[in-house]
């Protein structure tokens, strides 16, 4: 059981980390620095819901260090951090409130505070609070960025778990 965990969670990281890779290869689709998509924390949502945090959290911090290697920026990788575990932290709390079809807003919430751990960082390695004027920009196209990676996680989870959309775990 625990070999056939492993290498579940050793697949899923692989596909997010291929989805972050792909996404990194796109052109942003607005001219603001800071804002993506963020397609590969479909599967780390998905597995959240589906198999449970700690598998979650492993497909999370695997693809964020690995990601952060493959693309040569190992700065990014504090502030793919700070928001990947609050991000984390959020989804915990909300999975035990939310059912499969309410997925879109835990991927509202937690892109929103992806958001609010990587200012956190930047501020803090700055020392710029005057960066915080660009967190409203931030939280609105997060929320949308986090909308569609959550309907398409629930839209997933629904497609692989066979599930009607009830509670979870």
């Amino acid at each position: 059981m625990r070999v056939r965990r492993l290498t579940r969670g050793a697949l899923l990281t692989t596909i997010a980390l291929t989805i972050f890779m792909l996404e990194a290869q796109i052109p942003a689709p607005v001219p603001i620095p800071g804002i993506k998509l963020g397609l590969a924390n479909i599967v780390t949502l998905w597995a959240l819901f589906s198999l449970g945090p700690w598998d979650a959290l492993g497909i999370l911090l695997a693809r964020t260090f690995l990601g952060s290697l493959f693309s040569g920026q190992m700065m990014t990788l504090l502030y793919s951090l700070a928001g990947g575990l609050l991000c984390w932290a959020v989804g915990c709390g909300l999975r035990r409130l939310l059912t499969l079809r309410q997925m879109w807003l835990c991927g509202i919430l937690g892109a929103m505070a992806h958001n609010i751990g990587q200012m956190a960082v930047a501020v803090a390695l700055t020392g710029t609070w005057g960066l915080l004027a660009y967190l409203p920009v931030l939280m609105v196209t997060g929320a949308a960025a986090g909308a569609f990676t959550g309907l398409a996680a629930r839209f997933l989870a629904e497609r692989l778990d066979g599930s009607g959309g009830g509670k979870v775990h």
